[in-house]
């Protein structure tokens, strides 16, 4: 049974990523579809098969968008020329971000930098991975990956759902006030 659950979880999973990656459930659905994660006697291919699935869901999520995509990166390549770096370490989500939050943080980005931004900060896809899943070279999907994330974050605080975390010296300055 409890394989059984975590094979029901992983599905749940590998759709709303799918979803998050498309925008669409319809597709999300039949992406998510391609993979069967209900035998699980054997845990390192159990991990490995989990791994993989994960890949097909996003790569065939992709592959349904294709066009789209190629239009988002259309747009995103005429956007003014913005720091290509990835976020700080020191930015984390709030803790009580639900799953909705994020949703209705990433859905209204545009296609070619939410999908950056799912492989590269979500799914921590190694970029010169994720450039080609995204048929794209590896500075743009930093410069896509770049916008994104700064869409997110004003989307994000729209909703009061990310924050900075303090540096050290805030923590200090903060113990002894």
């Amino acid at each position: 049974m409890k394989t059984l659950r975590q094979a029901e979880q992983s599905a749940a999973d590998f759709h709303w990523l799918a979803f998050l990656l498309t925008g669409r459930r319809e597709i999300a659905f039949d992406a998510a579809q391609a993979v069967d994660l209900t035998d699980g006697r054997n845990g390192f291919f159990s991990t490995w098969m989990a791994s993989w699935s994960r890949r097909l869901v996003i790569a065939r999520a992709l592959a349904a968008v294709r066009e789209d995509l190629a239009r988002s990166a259309r747009r995103t390549a005429l956007r003014h020329s913005e720091n290509s770096e990835f976020p700080p370490p020191s930015w984390v989500l709030d803790a009580g971000t639900t799953k909705l939050d994020l949703e209705r943080a990433l859905l209204p980005i545009d296609l070619f930098p939410r999908a950056a931004v799912l492989l590269l900060v979500f799914e921590r896809v190694p970029l010169k991975d994720a450039a080609i899943l995204l048929d794209s070279e590896a500075n743009f999907v930093k410069k896509a990956v770049a916008a994104g994330v700064r869409d997110l974050t004003i989307n994000l605080a729209r909703t009061r759902g990310w924050r900075t975390a303090p540096t050290s010296a805030e923590t200090t300055e903060a113990q002894h006030a």
